[in-house]
């Protein structure tokens, strides 16, 4: 029942606030919900994540994006997803397997559905607004702080990219 009431809230949420990003409910890879509310006018980059995958390796890229930018706004949100086959099987081996292998201490959401119709609502709405979809893990969505798709960004492109980071940067606080 709480989960139904929960995919419900953010399904609302998402409907009535995607103009300005706040609405959008994750629940928490350590319990509780993430509320992109939360983060209004600053950036965020959105990347849906596998712990089995041939580009797991960019959760230490992911990591050091955020260690580079997080003192100037930037948020970077892991979004594990099981959608291609290729990530753990719960929550809590997700988590242990990312803090021991890449110290990773971003935000992460539990595993979530990023594809087809029962999508979470953020992705449902990247899908609808740009035509952007994720096709394989570690595909990249850099939300603007007004709320809008800057850019996106497929699986090899690496994190620490040039060009991943002048889109950052162009939307970082001055």
């Amino acid at each position: 029942m709480a989960r139904i009431f929960a995919a419900l809230v953010s399904v609302l949420a998402a409907t009535a606030a995607w103009a300005g990003m706040p609405g959008f409910m994750f629940s928490s890879i350590d319990g509780g919900t993430l509320n992109t509310g939360d983060w209004a006018g600053r950036p965020v980059l959105v990347v849906n994540t596998a712990s089995q995958c041939a580009f797991t390796r960019q959760y230490a890229d992911l990591q050091a994006l955020y260690d580079t930018y997080r003192d100037r706004g930037l948020v970077v949100l892991a979004v594990p997803s099981d959608d291609f086959r290729q990530e753990l099987d719960s929550a809590e081996e997700v988590k242990a397997f990312c803090e021991l292998t890449f110290g990773l201490d971003l935000p992460m959401t539990d595993i979530t559905r990023i594809t087809g119709s029962s999508a979470h609502p953020f992705y449902r709405q990247v899908a609808t607004d740009t035509g952007f979809a994720p096709r394989w893990n570690f595909n990249k969505v850099l939300i603007g702080p007004d709320g809008s798709v800057v850019a996106t960004w497929g699986s090899s492109a690496n994190p620490m990219s040039r060009d991943i980071r002048t889109k950052i940067e162009t939307v970082l606080p001055r």
